[in-house]
């Protein structure tokens, strides 16, 4: 069977684009679809659409494409070329000797490619998006056709260059440089609103990548889990006075979002004790986190979803509870009923508010998506007054003691739009990022952040190995941990203790983990080594979420606790991008938007493939202290005190290291000018 499929992809993966139509494939309603779009260009406009859609295809199918793409052009707001969509196999991360690629380099990136559009994995999966409402790997299927076909043809002397799911070619380079160099959405300050957004990705010319979908890092809701879980557990110490060393067991949470990263919730909650309601509005992703066994049940009337809740807070039953129905709905009946509530957030995707990632009250999911096409003068208007009685909600519950943040997806900079009472009188937000709070002060600004590993072979030994390698690792580590990140490095460790039986996998082999340089490296050598002794049997490709100490620049999210008044540049995401590219990076990418929304964020990351040789050895020590101390350094240069001490401690274990620390006037002589 793995010789057929093996052969199969080798046939179909080199074939680019065909020279006649294949067959349009039937509409799957097994699969989630992205609701359609509203329409943003005119005749003119459209016309310039469907001729840049035609570029790809030779000029005998023109005539009949032309009238396809318009069609769907109309019909949902941009050209996605369904009729490309391939059916020959199955679209999934399949073991990395399968694919026909003449460097194990490039088939790590195939791979990759292949598991952010797995059915299993991404959002919408026909439409290419692979999570956040809007988050694309690209922009139709003639792109993903090209770009394996040219991954199938690269040599060590080639780099992929793409330009926002777009394949602008292979370009000769070295076997030092990167594979591939991406970049997503990357356009001219002025023309960086999500009108301009929309015009240009209806046009063909433009995609919002998310973080990991357009740089194929995405591993399913596993990729922000530990993350998560961390800031549950934290915000319950700094709030509530649980300890180090306790679990969230009687501790209430409730929040919103099942449909992409934010399903990691319902199985953050679990894994730290705690009893939790998710509200989601699309029943298709609700029950598609109950099968995955991300969450624990699923609850259509909202009074058997809150007394679900409240009989877990009482026997102190870790459960997670996925309430199909509006996020507001649920908060106002917690509000009449005067239900206590310890923590709440919020995950709906409002970074992309006027395209299905946040929907009205009083109206179901169709009708809501309905009306985002057909009227989407009304669909604004309605989505604002929800956010107006969502935040009002939300006022009430933390009047009564609940502890509220903001996850980092734009609610309060949405809700502050909207006109809701979000706002303190000195003009600041009245609740807290989470990073701003939890994870910038706690975690970034020690160098901690979201590592991740992929096994290219597929095997569940492998990864069950490079587990156990974490964990010896980390073990030695927290031997010699200075007392400021103990707390830290024992949380990590009970992590990776537990990963395996928490049950995390959708897709990839792969495996998230909270690490500072230090940690990342050492876990990353010793994989290596595993791999030349045969203890791993095949490459692993590192990464990160974007989302990290380094590689993004967000004000209202990664870079929130940065109060020197530099939160708005984004000279580090940059440095981030430009520096991994020249330290041994695999692939690399630099996007606008993500998290927070196109416009409002510019972000980065890398992958980087491991096969056991002093190659990469040499590639992980440079490129990964790297990624790392940038974001450390910057941190420090804000008079951030975990930076600062991250840096003199990287700086004496690295003598090359010099890193420009900051003189600490006293607030006497400021107060005094």
């Amino acid at each position: 069977m793995s010789g057929e499929v093996a052969s199969i992809l080798a046939t179909c993966l080199v074939s680019g684009i065909p020279d006649e139509l294949p067959e349009m494939p039937p509409w799957d309603d097994g699969v989630d679809h992205a609701p359609a779009r509203r329409q943003v260009l005119s005749h003119q406009e459209k016309q310039l659409a469907i001729r840049n859609a035609l570029r790809y295809f030779p000029k005998h199918l023109h005539a009949t494409l032309a009238k396809e793409f318009s069609q769907e052009l109309n019909t949902f707001g941009r050209v996605i070329m369904w009729r490309y969509r391939p059916t020959e196999y199955e679209m999934r991360a399949y073991p990395i000797d399968y694919y026909p690629a003449k460097c194990k380099q490039a088939a790590a990136i195939m791979l990759m490619i292949q598991n952010n559009l797995d059915p299993m994995v991404a959002q919408f999966p026909h439409e290419l998006i692979t999570y956040g409402g809007n988050g694309a790997v690209f922009q139709n299927w003639a792109q993903y056709r090209i770009v394996m076909k040219y991954l199938s043809q690269m040599s060590e002397h080639q780099t992929l260059v793409m330009y926002s799911g777009h394949p602008l070619g292979l370009f000769p380079s070295s076997p030092s440089a990167p594979r591939a160099i991406v970049t997503n959405g990357m356009v001219i300050p002025n023309h960086s609103s999500a009108e301009d957004y929309e015009r240009m990705n209806a046009l063909g010319v433009s995609q919002y990548g998310q973080m990991t979908a357009g740089s194929y890092m995405y591993i399913g809701p596993q990729g922000i889990v530990h993350g998560t879980t961390i800031t549950l557990l934290n915000a319950a110490r700094d709030k509530l006075g649980i300890s180090g060393d306790e679990g969230l067991e009687g501790v209430s949470f409730v929040t919103s979002g099942l449909g992409g990263m934010s399903g990691a919730q319902a199985k953050a909650a679990v894994i730290a004790g705690a009893a939790c309601i998710i509200a989601e509005v699309n029943p298709h992703a609700a029950k598609k986190r109950h099968q995955q066994g991300w969450l624990s049940t699923v609850a259509d009337d909202v009074d058997d979803a809150i007394d679900k809740m409240l009989q877990a807070v009482q026997t102190k039953e870790a459960i997670s509870i996925g309430y199909v129905g509006n996020i507001v709905t649920l908060w106002e009946r917690l509000v009449e009923r005067e239900v206590k509530v310890d923590l709440g957030s919020d995950q709906t995707s409002l970074h992309n508010p006027w395209q299905g990632g946040y929907l009205p009250v009083g109206f179901d999911y169709e009708v809501a998506s309905l009306m985002m096409s057909q009227q989407p003068q009304k669909f604004a208007d309605e989505v604002k007054n929800s956010l107006i009685r969502h935040a009002n909600a939300i006022n009430k519950m933390t009047d009564e003691g609940m502890y509220f943040w903001d996850y980092g997806n734009a609610f309060l900079l949405e809700a502050s739009r909207a006109g809701a009472n979000v706002m303190n009188a000195d003009g600041g937000f009245k609740y807290p990022s989470y990073v701003e709070d939890i994870m910038g002060p706690m975690c970034f600004d020690y160098g901690f952040g979201p590592y991740r590993w992929v096994c290219c072979s597929g095997s569940p030994q492998d990864l069950a190995e490079s587990d156990a390698i974490a964990c010896e690792v980390l073990s030695e580590m927290i031997l010699e941990s200075p007392i400021e990140i103990q707390q830290q490095m024992r949380d990590n460790i009970r992590w990776i203790e537990q990963a395996e039986s928490n049950n995390m996998v959708v897709g990839s082999q792969a495996r998230i983990l909270y690490a500072d340089d230090e940690g990342r490296r050492r876990i990353a050598s010793a994989m290596n080594k595993a791999i030349s002794t045969g203890r791993i049997s095949g490459p692993i490709v590192l990464g990160r979420d974007h989302h990290d100490v380094s590689g993004t620049d967000s004000p209202y999210r990664e870079t929130a606790n940065i109060s020197d008044g530099s939160m708005f540049t984004a000279d580090m995401a940059v440095q981030n991008f430009v520096g991994d590219s020249f330290r041994g990076a695999t692939w690399v990418s630099l996007h606008n938007g993500g998290g927070v929304g196109w416009g409002e964020v510019v972000n980065g990351g890398f992958g980087l493939m491991l096969d056991g040789t002093d190659d990469s050895e040499n590639r992980l020590q440079s490129m990964l202290h790297w990624d790392v101390n940038n974001g450390v350094a910057r941190r420090a240069w804000a008079r951030n005190d975990g930076a600062i001490f991250a840096a003199k401690r990287a700086m004496q274990s690295q003598p090359d290291l010099q890193v420009t620390l900051p003189n600490i006037v006293d607030d006497d002589i400021i107060n005094s000018i």
